[in-house]
């Protein structure tokens, strides 16, 4: 079984915000993530930094994107920029399916190393998408998520209108609270549309189960 289990509902032995949170959160903001980058995500950005500034246009992350299903709806609604659609897995990547358009890149790499190169490439995003991330809900996996990992700065430092939805309300309210302690406003609101664009989304909704959505513009 999976992290989502059968039903697809989340299971988890943390009833609220993890007892630990702030202070695993305040470290991480104090002390710089130093670990050596991987070789195939540094060679993954050096070769799409060429094509981002042949671009010059403003620059739109669909972090943990899957199958990019996502990142496509994303390009369609945002001609004016371009869309880089990131995921570890290649063979999620490789189903992707849809028609290519011109504004997106899809890339498999690992994002604790490619956000904070981003961060020192000065790329400052329009807009940054964490749709359904996977929400490690076991409470010792705390650092396993991306509000308790030691690259959260690297996301605050990338900017930009922050969206983040998920179908589990604490890893949105630990989210919102990681960002408070980071001095950061956020909005968090039940979240729903007429047209799904993750495949989460989808199964989601036809299983009877709420998203919610964290917005938050990064300074």
């Amino acid at each position: 079984m999976n992290e989502l289990g059968n039903s697809r509902t989340i299971s988890s032995n943390q009833p609220g915000l993890h007892e630990q949170l702030d202070e695993v959160v305040l470290k991480h903001l104090q002390h710089p993530f130093r670990k050596p980058y991987q070789t195939h995500t540094f060679e993954a950005f050096k070769e799409i930094e060429k094509w981002v500034e042949q671009q010059g246009k403003p620059i739109i992350f669909d972090s943990c994107c899957g199958v990019g299903e996502s990142t496509y709806h994303l390009a369609k609604a945002h001609p004016e920029a371009i869309i880089l659609g990131m995921d570890k897995s290649a063979d999620r990547l490789g189903k992707h399916g849809f028609e290519e358009i011109d504004n997106y890149r899809l890339l498999q790499v690992n994002l604790n190393d490619f956000w904070r190169l981003a961060v020192e490439a000065n790329w400052t995003l329009s807009h940054h998408y964490l749709l359904y991330p996977n929400p490690w809900p076991k409470s010792k996996h705390l650092q396993r998520r991306w509000h308790g990992s030691a690259v959260f700065p690297s996301i605050i430092e990338l900017g930009g209108e922050l969206e983040l939805r998920s179908n589990w309300d604490i890893y949105i309210k630990e989210f919102a609270r990681a960002l408070t302690l980071a001095e950061q406003s956020c909005k968090v609101e039940p979240y729903k549309s007429e047209k799904a664009i993750t495949p989460f989304e989808r199964k989601y909704w036809a299983s009877g189960q709420n998203s919610l959505r964290l917005t938050s513009t990064l300074r």
